[in-house]
């Protein structure tokens, strides 16, 4: 088991400093991080959290995992890899198109 959490269903309003104060009572916690959208900068409503330890974060998935927090029931799992992500077409430039004939 990693030491690292995914965490969902989080109410759209909590701070990471929130998320991090609610997994403490649990164990130590690293570092906790809510994922926003780019453009908009609100909460994805999900987010990770960093335990210190494989120990600690067993605890806090048993402990969590559909337990209310804010109002809804949160998700609280092992965190996976980030799968690769494949090159865009056209190097992310341009939209892939090849150029028009301006004649």
């Amino acid at each position: 088991m990693g030491a690292k959490l995914y965490v969902g269903n989080l109410p759209y309003n909590v701070t990471e400093e929130r998320l991090q104060q609610h997994f403490a009572q649990h164990g130590s916690v690293l570092s906790a991080r809510i994922i926003t959208d780019k453009l908009s900068g609100r909460s994805k409503g999900f987010g990770f959290v960093e335990m210190s330890s494989d120990q600690d974060a067993e605890k806090a998935i048993n402990a969590l995992n559909g337990a209310d927090f804010e109002g809804r029931n949160i998700v609280v799992s092992e965190a996976r890899p980030q799968a690769p992500r494949e090159p865009r077409p056209g190097g992310g430039f341009g939209g892939g198109r090849p150029p028009r004939d301006r004649y």
